[in-house]
């Protein structure tokens, strides 16, 4: 238990074999998680940053000689971190430069009289559906209310809720199958 203390109180420098490996990523997991987790607020890629860093500290052990070995961790689960982030930062900028590709090669004007068309077909199929059914889905897909709240407004279950949206659905799945762009 000793190691533990000097682990913990880190006043000499810590050479890292199996056992003081094992103690240090059973003492500081929660804590690199932690870091790893507020920073993103995405639970499976903080645990695997902490994986990550947890691997790297192993696989350096022979040429690492940690005199704080908690400042290390911490450090390391900030880098990483902002790391996950610039990457992400990245990868939806170049999505966003494809997406912009995209959309100036394509006919604009002709999306938009199919969308108009489109739009219309929905709306006078949707006036044909049964009352309950038109009334709940314009609150659903037309007002963005949550089934809920549909559900207190027309003093139905929230199955109900639930069967009208589907019924609704199928029926302008149906209707509109052979819709053409």
């Amino acid at each position: 238990m000793p190691e533990n203390k000097n682990i913990a109180v880190n006043d000499t420098p810590t050479r890292i074999n199996r056992q003081t490996f094992e103690t240090i990523y059973n003492m500081y997991w929660d804590k690199v998680y932690a870091v790893c987790y507020n920073n993103i607020r995405d639970i499976e890629p903080a645990k695997e940053m902490v994986q990550d860093i947890f691997k790297s500290l192993w696989e350096r052990k022979a040429e690492l000689e940690l005199e704080n070995v908690s400042n290390y961790l911490i450090r390391a689960a900030k880098f990483k971190t902002f790391e996950y982030i610039r990457n992400k930062v990245s990868r939806e900028k170049h999505i966003c430069l494809k997406y912009q590709d995209c959309s100036h090669s394509s006919n604009c004007t002709e999306e938009h009289v199919n969308y108009n068309n489109l739009k219309e077909s929905v709306n006078l199929l949707v006036d044909t559906l049964p009352c309950q059914c038109k009334k709940v889905y314009r609150m659903s897909r037309e007002q963005g209310m949550s089934n809920k709240e549909i559900a207190v407004a027309l003093l139905i279950s929230e199955r109900a809720v639930e069967y009208h949206i589907t019924k609704s659905l199928a029926a302008l799945r149906l209707s509109l199958s052979n819709y053409s762009e």
